[in-house]
């Protein structure tokens, strides 16, 4: 068995990214040259119109990028993968939700969707529900908005 130590010749594709010259055998690894994936930041740098955008559009801009970014050629996100957002991408509006009945009600909801991947739209909703139910919102409700 193979075991999770990579090959004289896999070790060479990862430090050098091609393999050695003595090496004889085809590597096992995932192809040498993934493409990488551009910042959700420069994805937005590039967007001509929202150079002098407002940051509501800049923000909203961010939603929708970040949900591209991670969906299916069909446009639609596994609920896996809308579950990794929330504990990756939307964690500090999550925290401390766990144990509401609220947040349960959320992810029940969620879990019950018929289909097993989400929209846009669905996508926006649960982010939106769990914004209104978060600790964080009160805190942003009491920000100083005046020097």
């Amino acid at each position: 068995m193979g075991g999770c130590i990579p090959s004289t010749q896999d070790q060479a594709i990862l430090s050098e990214g091609e393999p050695s010259p003595s090496a004889g055998q085809e590597s096992t690894l995932a192809p040498r040259k993934m493409p990488k994936s551009i910042s959700v930041s420069k994805q937005m740098a590039s967007i001509k119109a929202l150079k002098k955008g407002s940051d509501l559009e800049k923000a909203m801009a961010t939603a929708a990028l970040i949900y591209r970014n991670v969906s299916d050629p069909d446009g639609k996100l596994e609920k896996a993968t809308a579950k990794n957002l929330l504990q990756t991408q939307f964690r500090i509006f999550t925290a401390k939700q766990e144990t509401k009945p609220n947040y349960q009600d959320i992810l029940s909801e969620l879990d019950d969707h018929t289909e097993n991947k989400l929209d846009f739209e669905d996508f926006m909703i649960l982010l939106l529900s769990i914004t209104l139910i978060s600790d964080l919102l009160q805190e942003i409700w009491s920000a100083k908005t005046m020097k």
